[in-house]
C-alpha cells in the first residue's frame, strides 16, 4: 500500500502487507492466518519469505523510478520474529541478497511487542539501527506507551493508529489526540504517518498538523507489485 507525502502529494514508499488468497475459501484475513502461524513457528519463514519478497520488489521498484530520496518499504514484524536474536543478521543477509540499501528499509513493530520486552527491544532496536535499518512504532495510541518509552528507543517513526485517524473530522477529542502524537514526535526528532485516510477531510486536517505522510484508501487500496508500477509510471499527486 502506497504511502503518500503530505507536502509533496507524491508516493514516496509503502508498507508491506501479506494476504492468503486460498483456492477454495478465497482471502483469508492476516487475523485469522497470522497468529495460527505463530503458534505454530511458521511466522519465521513465512517472515523471512516477505521480507525478501518486499525487498526484492522495492529495488526492482528503485531501478525503475530512482528518486532522491529514494523509494522505501515497511515491513512489519510480528513479535515472534523480533524476539529471535539472529534478526539482525537474518535481515542482513536479504539486504545482501537483494541488494537493497538498508536505509530504505523500515521494519514496523507494535508497541505492545516493545513495551511486554522492553529490555530486550532496547538491545535489538540499538543493533539495527546500527545497521542503518529504520524503525516504525505500529498503531501508536491504542496501548501503554508513554513519552519515556518513546524517549527510551531509536524509533524514527511513529505510526497513528487508524482508529483515531478516522474520527478526527467527527471526534474533537481524536483530533487533540492526534495533534498531541505529531507534537510528542516531532520534539522527539521522528516523523508521523497517519494510517486509515479515507476522507479528503483528514487529509487537510493532518496537512495542517504538520503530519508528514498518510495511507489509506483515499490515496490508494493494497495492490500487487505490477499495479504500484503503473501507479508511479503515472506520477499521481493528492
Amino acid at each position: 500500500q502506497p504511502i503518500v507525502s503530505l507536502g509533496s502529494g507524491e508516493i514516496e514508499g509503502f508498507e508491506a502487507l501479506l494476504r492468503w488468497h486460498h483456492p477454495s475459501r478465497g482471502a483469508i484475513s492476516p487475523t485469522e492466518f497470522i497468529p495460527i502461524a505463530e503458534e505454530s513457528g511458521y511466522i519465521n519463514s513465512i517472515g523471512l519469505w516477505t521480507l525478501r519478497e518486499a525487498c526484492k520488489q522495492l529495488r526492482n521498484l528503485q531501478k525503475r523510478f530512482p528518486r532522491k530520496p529514494p523509494l522505501f518499504m515497511s515491513v512489519n514484524l510480528s513479535g515472534v520474529q523480533f524476539l529471535r536474536a539472529d534478526l539482525g543478521t537474518k535481515i542482513d543477509q536479504v539486504l545482501r541478497e537483494t541488494g537493497l540499501r538498508p536505509e530504505t528499509l523500515k521494519l514496523e513493530i507494535t508497541e505492545s511487542v516493545i513495551m511486554e520486552h522492553a529490555e530486550y527491544s532496547d538491545q535489538m532496536l540499538n543493533q539495527l539501527k546500527q545497521q542503518q535499518i529504520r524503525i516504525a512504532i505500529d498503531d501508536f495510541g491504542t496501548g501503554y506507551a508513554s513519552m519515556s518509552y518513546l524517549r527510551r528507543f531509536p524509533f524514527d517513526t511513529v505510526k497513528v493508529d487508524q482508529s483515531f485517524v478516522r474520527r478526527m473530522s467527527l471526534d474533537p477529542e481524536s483530533a487533540v489526540i492526534v495533534k498531541t502524537i505529531i507534537d510528542m514526535a516531532h520534539n522527539l526528532a521522528m516523523d508521523v504517518v497517519a494510517e486509515g485516510v479515507e476522507q479528503p477531510e483528514q487529509c487537510e486536517l493532518l496537512r495542517g498538523l504538520n503530519c508528514e505522510s498518510a495511507q489509506g484508501f483515499l490515496f490508494a487500496r493494497p495492490c500487487e507489485a505490477a499495479a504500484l508500477e503503473s501507479m508511479l509510471g503515472t506520477q499521481p499527486k493528492w
